[in-house]
């Protein structure tokens, strides 16, 4: 075994069918023969086995020791063999840094705030934003970093290896296993009431509402207000907009003049999404005069919520496994640096949608796969996940090449696929999906809305190489997949379970295969990459995919820092 690498061990035990913990795989690294004890552990483990643990390597080397050295010194135990304290393994001997403490040359963060008291740093943010790179910065190359890391694992880091301890996340709201739309006019007619009502209650403190029929029986030239689902937006001869707004007792038309300063908020409007506009009726009544228009909105005094501990958390998506354009050496350094460590912080994976490339998602797809069939595609993506560290708690929602239900929301895999990735005992829900990890809410969404609102969308920052300026778009609307009837299939259910009732902390996102970081209102904005090289779809629409990336999110402070593999 080359090095006694903790890497090497990983993918030995990988090979056997196994995961493991970080503290069992640096046990195994430090053993005199780790061949010989990959082998011992192996052997010893129950037939229903799927993690190896710091203990079954202790009692496997332990009932039948290789040698006098096979089993490295546990600084936590005496001379006895006993713990000498009760909580088991000592922690690390290594000081951790201090919260406070300035990154590394090699790290870039963006957005960051002070722990102590919540506080943004507005400017500091904006100055990155401002620059051309989406990512606000440079990004951290690990290829490099996380060899030179790997190579130090033995000895120095090893102490450190195996102190994660993830609290299990909660969830939101999730369609799984509640879907009740049969695709009915009745069921339509109920999702689109309950959107409506929940987001107009989000702006009816901010304007003095009408109902549209209330609003024909008000004289000409009243002030009035109106908060409606938007139903169509049209130009006039004159090259003004027409609105037409829709609540649950009509329909009524709002007048965009040309000439207000504020008119280029017409080309933010999608259909359905709801929105408030205020004015003054004309004198013959009929149509209002538009005087602003107001979204539902993050409100700007908004403060996320941040971990009371160092911890972080890797926000990946599309990985698309099955795909001749897999990054398969991409995914297996990421998967390595993860056991460095560089990486021991990192205790949650958040995977956003399209795991694999499936099967029939686009004409001519076969032509392109590497793996035919869905089941094995999903069977090779649970051997990718094995490589990465057993104590990471991972969160996984699909997406529009998963085999679910193209409609949104879209429920989590069923349960013969769960079996399949079973190995590393994953959550698995919905998307979208609201994750709460360490206290800090994450909005998990795949991002097929990402297209409408980019094609929709009349400003140039809005586009595929700033895709984070979509995600701000729809934190705007509170919703993240407004327009029915587009690019974007939308099923029928009681509830819309695609309103965003609670500001979250993150927005995550994937689908559009770019590298997005930013920040709207306080609400960190990640759209995470892929892991799949240029596409001849992708190269045909001009699209330049960000292979290889892993954006890692500091829960304790927000700061967001851009690993690139």
């Amino acid at each position: 075994m080359p090095d006694s690498t903790p890497v090497r061990v990983v993918r030995e035990l990988a090979a056997r069918g196994y995961n493991a913990e970080r503290e069992a795989v640096t046990l195994l690294a430090d053993a005199s023969d780790p061949d010989a004890a990959v082998e011992r552990v192996a052997d010893a483990a129950a037939d229903d086995a799927l993690t190896i643990a710091a203990a079954d390597v202790r009692n496997a080397l332990a009932a039948d020791p290789l040698d006098d050295d096979a089993l490295p010194e546990d600084p936590a135990r005496d001379g006895d063999g006993s713990d000498s304290t009760p909580g088991g393994p000592a922690a690390s001997t290594a000081a951790p840094p201090e919260q406070g403490e300035a990154p590394g040359p090699d790290s870039v963060v963006t957005g960051g705030r002070t722990p102590s008291t919540g506080e943004g740093t507005p400017d500091a943010h904006t100055a990155d934003a401002e620059t051309d790179d989406s990512t606000g910065g440079d990004i951290v190359d690990s290829q490099e970093t996380a060899s030179v890391s790997r190579s130090e694992t033995k000895g120095v880091g090893a102490s450190r290896i195996g102190s994660r301890s993830p609290s299990p996340p909660t969830f939101g709201p999730d369609i799984t296993g509640d879907s009740t739309g049969t695709g009915e006019y009745g069921d339509f007619v109920s999702v689109f009431r309950d959107r409506y009502e929940r987001l107009s209650k989000k702006l009816r403190g901010r304007v003095n509402h009408r109902p549209t029929d209330a609003l024909d029986a008000m004289p000409g030239g009243s002030d009035a207000a109106i908060v409606g689902m938007v139903n169509d937006v049209r130009s006039t001869a004159s090259g003004h907009w027409l609105v037409e707004l829709e609540d649950t007792s009509g329909t009524f038309p709002a007048l965009v003049m040309k000439d207000r300063d504020w008119a280029d908020v017409v080309d933010e409007l999608l259909l359905d999404e709801v929105v408030a506009v205020e004015g003054t009726l004309a004198d013959d009544g009929g149509i209002l005069f538009a005087d602003s228009v107001h979204f539902p909105d993050v409100p700007r005094t908004y403060r996320p919520n941040t971990a009371d501990r160092h911890v972080q958390a890797a926000l990946v998506s599309d990985v698309h496994v099955g795909s001749q354009e897999f990054a398969a050496e991409r995914w297996d350094a990421f998967a390595d640096w993860l056991h460095t460590p560089e990486a021991e912080a990192v205790e949650y994976l958040l995977i956003a949608g399209d795991m694999v490339e499936g099967v029939g998602v686009y004409p001519g797809q076969d032509e392109e796969l590497d793996v035919v069939d869905i089941y094995e595609q999903y069977e090779t993506f649970a051997e990718r996940l094995k490589a990465v560290p057993g104590d990471l708690e991972i969160v996984m929602i699909p997406g529009n090449h998963d085999a679910v239900r193209l409609a949104e929301p879209q429920p989590a895999f069923d349960e013969e696929l769960r079996d399949i990735m079973r190995a590393h005992d994953a959550r698995i829900v919905g998307n979208p999906a609201t994750v709460t990890v360490e206290g800090v809410s994450v909005l998990m969404y795949h991002g097929v809305s990402l297209d409408e609102v980019i094609a929709e969308h009349g400003s140039p920052d809005v586009s595929y190489d700033d895709p984070h300026n979509a995600m701000a778009a729809l934190l705007k609307k509170r919703h993240v997949a407004p327009q029915y009837g587009g690019r974007l299939r939308v099923a029928p259910e009681e509830r819309d379970y695609l309103v965003v009732d609670d500001v979250p902390d993150v927005f995550h996102t994937g689908h559009v295969h770019k590298l997005g970081v930013g920040q709207y209102h306080n609400v960190r904005l990640v759209n995470s990459g892929c892991w799949q090289e240029q596409t001849a779809f992708q190269r045909s629409v001009n699209i330049d995919p960000d292979v290889g990336t892993a954006p890692i999110v500091d829960l304790d402070t927000l700061d967001i820092t851009v690993r690139k593999f």
